[in-house]
């Protein structure tokens, strides 16, 4: 019988599945939106679709199926009781009402700690401590903790890159003393490699899904990981520059990076770290000005050879982190030119240079030299732009092999990607 892999990426608006063989192949894949996001219904939701994406799988592919993981969005989190069901909404990865609690993290975490911020999961976990409803609480878990649990029915375990923005040490392996004094202490998972074997899937739920009963399923990892897994990128100096709304970069690297002033923090991949940036410039300033055939076909008219004389800063409102730590940084889009191909090329020639920047900032803070750039996201269609950028970063620049993030988690839960734990 051939052993299949499933992966699943759970996002904000849905999830999907995809199904990989030992070849790292694709065999079946499917998706699903969520019916509803009524945040008081948000964890029955998630539970629902899981299960429907499974079910929609051809029963013969479920039957061979060897091992199962799942990603979730980073830092979002639920406080389950101590059957595992959720005691209040969970809060979502952007949600930032724990401000209020920062000054208590700031007076115990380490200075520039990734925890010190409104959204971090510790934030979250402190704000619910204040909560009245607290006291019912046994777990902390992130989303692809608590999806797991539904499949192998172990409470109260994670993956050190969702468990990173809890404050968990990925250098050696534990809660730091700072994290283990608090009284909320006894919430927090225990921590295995992303892809760890966790157990076998409960036999109701083999039964349920047609399953066979040594089907394994491993702790996850988050969402932008998991692309990252996608992409093909897997020696020290190969990199990911995701072009979406946003600019992002992230660089594989043999040393561990981090400078909070510039968003800047490292996930450990197995032996090695994936460290990262992300620029307030990108997408959302082409499409504010071009929409997608316009952006097509003006793309063609531009010749990547020839240098645009035109500097901008392509920001919708002032203020970047990174790779230029300025919240004040206001938009420079002047002067722009009558003619729209023109135009267009000095916004893509401008990207281009703020991602060079970039680069050389996380080389200039200790990451490996850059030597291949994989990208990801809807500006790796665009080919005249790829060019542009190689001749300004100086190295291959190829579209990524893979840019879902359901199929970097297949791979984890094959045990094919660069993280090795199996």
């Amino acid at each position: 019988m051939v052993e299949l892999y499933l992966g699943i990426d759970f996002g904000t608006s849905g999830a999907r599945a995809i199904v990989i063989d030992g070849e790292k192949s694709i065999v079946a894949s499917t998706s699903a939106k969520f019916i509803d996001i009524a945040p008081n219904q948000l964890a029955q939701i998630w539970q629902a679709t899981l299960y429907k994406l499974i079910l929609q799988l051809p029963v013969e592919i479920r039957k061979q199926l060897k091992a199962i993981a799942i990603n979730g969005t980073s830092s979002t989190v639920l406080l389950c009781d101590a059957t595992g069901k959720p005691i209040t909404a969970p809060l979502l990865y952007n949600d930032s009402k724990a401000k209020e609690v920062l000054a208590e993290i700031e007076a115990i975490a380490p200075k520039d700690h990734v925890v010190i911020s409104a959204t971090s999961s510790l934030a979250k976990l402190l704000w619910w401590q204040q909560q009245p409803y607290f006291t019912q609480a046994r777990y902390l878990l992130h989303q692809a903790d608590w999806l797991a649990y539904l499949l192998h029915g172990k409470l109260g375990i994670s993956d050190y890159h969702n468990a990173l923005k809890l404050g968990y040490d990925v250098n050696n392996f534990n809660y730091p003393d700072w994290l283990q004094n608090l009284p909320c202490s006894r919430l927090y998972p225990q921590v295995l490699p992303p892809g760890a074997p966790v157990g076998e899937i409960t036999p109701e739920n083999g039964d349920r899904f047609d399953i066979a009963p040594n089907c394994v399923i491993c702790t996850g990892t988050t969402d932008s990981i998991a692309a990252f897994l996608a992409s093909g990128a897997s020696q020290p100096g190969e990199a990911v520059t995701s072009l979406g709304s946003t600019l992002v970069l992230k660089l594989l690297s043999k040393t561990k990076v981090s400078a909070s002033k510039y968003g800047i923090y490292s996930h450990r991949l197995g032996q090695l770290w994936l460290t990262g940036g992300a620029s307030n410039t990108g997408g959302a300033v082409l499409r504010h000005f071009f929409d997608e055939q316009q952006l097509e076909d003006l793309s063609r008219q531009i010749n990547p050879d020839v240098i645009s004389p035109l500097e901008y800063y392509p920001l919708l409102k002032p203020g970047d982190r990174f790779p230029v730590n300025n919240p004040n940084l206001p938009p420079q889009l002047e002067p722009r030119p009558t003619n729209s191909v023109d135009f267009l090329h000095g916004l893509l020639e401008s990207v281009s240079r703020i991602e060079k920047l970039g680069y050389q900032k996380l080389q200039e803070l200790g990451a490996s030299k850059l030597t291949h750039i994989y990208t990801a996201g809807g500006g790796a269609e665009n080919a005249v732009w790829r060019k542009i950028r190689q001749r300004h970063l100086k190295v291959p620049v190829s579209k990524a092999t893979n840019t879902q993030a359901a199929y970097g988690t297949a791979l984890l839960a094959a045990g094919k990607s660069i993280i090795k734990v199996h």
